[in-house]
């Protein structure tokens, strides 16, 4: 676990980090030639929101409103996967952190 989810979990709370290579997503490439980053979001097992999301790469600023709203408004996963974002842009990032932490899932 990294530093966030170490805190979470110190503070008593279920949770799981699910990463995600920035570069993966098809409109990395459409971004920048070699565009690199990486996506962590940390999930509430228990509740099944955001506790926090971390974006680290070139051009990234365009994710943060979003995951500020996610994570101060409290939004359940289940509801995430109903804000599809725009294909190909890096906003598709959000549709692979909720497919990576839903394989992820043991429930």
């Amino acid at each position: 676990m990294k530093p966030a989810a170490e805190q979470a979990t110190r503070e008593g709370r279920r949770v799981r980090a699910v990463d995600y290579d920035l570069g993966d997503v098809a409109g990395a490439a459409l971004h920048a030639d070699g565009c690199q980053g990486r996506a962590r979001a940390v999930v509430d097992l228990d509740r099944e929101t955001l506790l926090g999301v971390t974006f680290v790469g070139a051009g990234v600023a365009e994710l943060l409103h979003s995951a500020t709203v996610a994570v101060t408004a409290e939004v359940p996963i289940s509801r995430l996967w109903h804000a599809v974002p725009a294909y190909p842009t890096l906003s598709e990032i959000w549709l692979r952190l909720l497919e990576t932490y839903r394989a992820t899932s043991s429930g």
